[in-house]
This record gives structure tokens, C-alpha cells and sequence, in this order.
């Protein structure tokens, strides 16, 4: 995500010229995008981060879902 948010940046910053910003090529932004295409097209699924993420998620709703039973059953 953090790279989504400098691409945004960039590509604001370029637009309206600021500072050295402006003479930066888009060449570097188009390139830093083709990079976070690459990363969550394919190496994010081949590392697991993706379904590392859903797991935590789903841990994290078992979880709550046993506190909240258990809570219940005590009263």
C-alpha cells in the first residue's frame, strides 16, 4: 500500500510542478507503477502474503466468535 500512496503523490506532485518534482520524467512513475503491478500480481501470491492475510483475518474471527460463545455461556 505504502507504494500506491508514493505513486499518488508523485503523480500529483509532477502534475502541478512542484518544486524539483517537476523535472522528474514520468518515465520514473510509470516504472513505479509496473513495479506495484508486478508485486500484487505475482510475487505477493507466490510469497503467501495474500493468503497469510486472510488467514490472520479469519484466526482473528474464530477467535471472537469462542470469546463471545464463552461470555455468553458464564452468565
Amino acid at each position: 500500500m505504502p507504494i500506491i500512496i508514493l505513486i499518488a503523490a508523485l503523480c500529483a506532485l509532477r502534475y502541478f510542478e512542484v518544486w524539483r518534482f517537476a523535472e522528474l520524467s514520468w518515465w520514473w512513475i510509470v516504472g513505479l507503477m509496473a513495479l506495484a503491478f508486478l508485486w500484487f500480481e505475482f510475487l505477493e501470491p507466490i510469497l503467501g502474503l495474500d493468503k497469510r492475510k486472510a488467514h490472520n483475518i479469519d484466526e482473528q474471527r474464530r477467535k471472537d466468535r469462542v470469546k463471545k460463545n464463552f461470555d455468553k455461556t458464564r452468565k
